[in-house]
């Protein structure tokens, strides 16, 4: 997959270097002298594209016609719905995102402007701070189908009232789905007779609603 990031701040650099690491092809657009000296000394080269991304040349000399992804990170709101706008409307890119500065600007991140994708960074970091609080040691390691589902896990701790039942004996709610169990730093197919121990993992698929009946009933004192 080819990636075209527009921005180089501290979103668009880490994403670069995951996606590098992942074996995307991956461009990273950035025009400004002080954030450029950085890059280099974090950066493959190859990587690093030096122009400002909001000029159309520096886009096309960038491969913005051969894009599958655009990634528009600028500091600028204004900056980074012109890319989004600019890619899909003159050069056809299949699929935007686009990350939200100022939280107050998240309206007018939609179809209008070709946002497919738009990422308010201070929403999920709330997000991330709510969830936390209200399902106490449960983590949420992926968002899936755009929020609706999220692949969490939780370790049992000691008195858990699911230790020594079997999967198959629980109240599992209805759009909840074990997938796996770690234990003892293996891998263990969640059949319906397994039954959990002390300091089991367990990897689930969930609805935000599951999520918080899963916490409660592997939860301690539960």
């Amino acid at each position: 997959m080819y990636v075209l990031i527009a921005g180089a701040g501290r979103t668009g650099a880490t994403l670069a270097r995951t996606l590098a690491a992942a074996r995307h092809e991956v461009r990273l657009l950035e025009h400004r002298p002080e954030v450029l000296a950085y890059l280099h000394r974090e950066l493959p080269t190859e990587i690093i594209y030096e122009g400002n991304a909001t000029d159309p040349r520096t886009l096309e000399l960038a491969g913005v016609e051969q894009a599958d992804v655009l990634v528009a990170s600028m500091p600028n709101d204004a900056e980074s719905l012109s890319i989004c706008f600019l890619a899909r409307e003159r050069y056809r890119v299949p699929r935007t995102i686009a990350t939200i500065n100022n939280p107050r600007n998240a309206w007018l991140f939609d179809a209008k402007f070709h946002v497919d994708v738009a990422l308010n960074q201070a929403d999920i970091l709330a997000s991330l701070i709510e969830q936390e609080m209200s399902l106490g040691d449960m983590m949420t390691l992926l968002k899936l189908r755009r929020g609706s589902y999220s692949l969490v896990s939780e370790k049992l701790p000691p008195g858990s009232q699911a230790i020594g039942r079997a999967i198959q004996e629980l109240p599992i709610p209805r759009h909840a789905v074990i997938c796996a169990v770690v234990r003892e730093g293996e891998i263990v197919i969640p059949r319906g007779a397994l039954r959990f121990v002390d300091g089991d993992e367990v990897l689930a698929l969930v609805d935000e609603a599951s999520a918080q009946e899963l916490a409660a009933m592997f939860g301690a004192g539960a």
